[in-house]
C-alpha cells in the first residue's frame, strides 16, 4: 500500500510540477483596501451574526458600522452637553 501511495505522488508530481509557481494577485476592488486586523471573538461574532441576520456579509456590517462613527457629530463634548442642557431649559420655560 505504501508503494502505492508514492506512485500516485510521483505520477502526481510528473503531471503537475508547482516549483516554480507563484501566487495569483489577488483582483483589487476599486475605493478598497485589503489589511489583516485582530477583532475580539465576541465582537465579529456578533458582526457575523448581525450580518447573517440582516443577509449581508459581516465585513460589510463592520465598514458600515465604521462609516456610521466617523459621520457622528465632531462638536467638543461640551458643546454637546450645553446644547442638550439648553434644550431641556427651553423646555422647563415653556412648560411653566
Amino acid at each position: 500500500m505504501k508503494g502505492e501511495v508514492m506512485k500516485k505522488s510521483e505520477e502526481m508530481q510528473k503531471e503537475y510540477d508547482f516549483s516554480k509557481g507563484k501566487r495569483g494577485p489577488v483582483i483589487p476592488q476599486q475605493g478598497k483596501t485589503r489589511i489583516t486586523i485582530c477583532i475580539d471573538t465576541d465582537i465579529l461574532e456578533w458582526f457575523r451574526d448581525e450580518a447573517e441576520r440582516e443577509g449581508q456579509g459581516y465585513q460589510t456590517a463592520m465598514n458600515q458600522a465604521l462609516r456610521n462613527y466617523i459621520r457622528q457629530d465632531k462638536r467638543p463634548i461640551q458643546d454637546i452637553v450645553r446644547e442638550a442642557v439648553r434644550q431641556e431649559l427651553s423646555k422647563i420655560k415653556k412648560a411653566s
